[in-house]
């Protein structure tokens, strides 16, 4: 994650076309290179403005939006969460064959849900819960536990102090170019580009 103002919006770690058929390169050029350089730059117009918060972390810009003057706290929460999502969201993907949880990580799971397939259909219910815009996320709770949340916008699930370990975007810039109004294509498809050892590797943090 990037630490501090001025933040940056980091290369994708691979090609625009490395998630295809099941993410189209259009579609990850148009949300990497627009939507979240958008968030970057308004970020980092308002520390600009506001230098008193420069020296706070992407995480605690996050967390500490709610307390923050009445004029901050919205566009702070709306863009530093916006940057925050992103990264994750772009950091959990791969363009290799299907991955299953494995490791530490894939056998709470399994305990947890009963199996890899009963956790995949509740994540998946939760995703299409979403009204409008949001995100879906696997998260560890402060015991170590999992459960599976979600939030609106650009909210992000580290004011409920949980440690987030993926997410699926389901903003519609996310999936219409390629699924139009069709969520649960979109959802499926995911999972065939979800990044479980990186969220393994989170899980073990």
């Amino acid at each position: 994650m990037n630490e501090h103002y001025p933040f940056i919006n980091p290369p994708l770690p691979y090609s625009y076309d490395f998630m295809e058929p099941y993410i189209d390169a259009k579609t990850m050029e148009l949300h990497h290179d627009r939507h979240l350089q958008t968030y970057v730059d308004n970020l980092n117009q308002l520390l600009k403005e506001n230098p008193a918060y420069q020296g706070f972390s992407l995480e605690q810009l996050v967390l500490y939006a709610p307390s923050m003057p009445d004029d901050l706290k919205t566009p702070i929460r709306n863009n530093a969460g916006g940057v925050y999502n992103h990264l994750l969201y772009f950091s959990t993907l791969q363009g290799n064959s299907p991955q299953q949880p494995s490791g530490e990580l894939g056998s709470l799971i399994r305990k947890q849900y009963g199996s890899y397939e009963a956790f995949e259909k509740q994540f998946t219910q939760a995703a299409l819960s979403v009204f409008g815009s949001g995100y879906a996320w696997l998260v560890r709770k402060p015991d170590g536990s999992l459960t599976i949340r979600t939030t609106a916008n650009q909210d992000t699930p580290l004011s409920f102090q949980t440690l987030p370990l993926i997410c699926i975007d389901v903003w519609e810039h996310a999936y219409y170019l390629k699924h139009y109004n069709q969520r649960a294509d979109y959802v499926k498809d995911w999972f065939a580009v979800a990044d479980w050892e990186q969220a393994g590797r989170r899980f073990a943090s």
